[in-house]
């Protein structure tokens, strides 16, 4: 049995090493558009979801294909990744002194079984002066990111003045939830 990561994010890959899990990587190339009248809140799981059937075929037996996606949600809309450094900076802009939702939502098929589940967690950032948010715009480069800023990184070291749910989730993978379902499954990370 083998488990697939269904991802090419580098922050995924850490989270599922520190996890303890030893697994292969496959990169989906899915559109990932979608539907502008859908509900903010099932466009994750819809993703994740065609995430996994463009990679189905990439598994045997008992493999384990795991695959996610996160999505920030500003005032019911979906703030996705930067084109630019003026994007980047404008979308940080309007989230100073703000709360705002990551939410990530996971798919893992073994087999016949599909399992789903989501997690949403919620952040309020301080009041940031312009010269923090364009110092984190031009070092950092979160162009990568959706909503603009990664908070493993400079920015939520300074910014993040209250969370409410899970912090790995932000990062891009909900691992307490994700080890919950594994473990359902008796998938056991190599521990030492």
């Amino acid at each position: 049995m083998k488990i697939i990561l269904g991802s090419g994010s580098p922050r995924r890959k850490y989270l599922l090493e520190e996890m303890g899990y030893s697994f292969d990587i496959q990169v989906s190339n899915t559109d990932e558009s979608f539907d502008p009248s859908m509900d903010v809140y099932t466009i994750a799981p819809f993703l994740a979801r065609q995430k996994a059937k463009s990679l189905i075929q990439k598994i045997h037996g008992k493999d384990v294909l795991i695959c996610c996606d996160t999505v920030v949600i500003f005032q019911n809309t979906i703030l996705g990744k930067p084109k630019d450094s003026q994007e980047a900076y404008k979308t940080i802009h309007h989230l100073s002194g703000k709360m705002h939702e990551v939410m990530s939502a996971v798919c893992i098929v073994q087999g016949d079984q599909w399992i789903e589940f989501q997690e949403t967690t919620q952040i309020l950032f301080n009041d940031l002066k312009k010269k923090d948010i364009q110092h984190y715009v031009d070092v950092h480069k979160p162009f990568d990111k959706a909503g603009s800023y990664g908070i493993q990184e400079w920015i939520g070291l300074i910014a993040v003045k209250e969370i409410k749910g899970s912090y790995t989730n932000v990062i891009g993978l909900p691992t307490q939830s994700l080890y919950e379902e594994l473990q359902k499954l008796n998938i056991e990370p190599n521990l030492i």
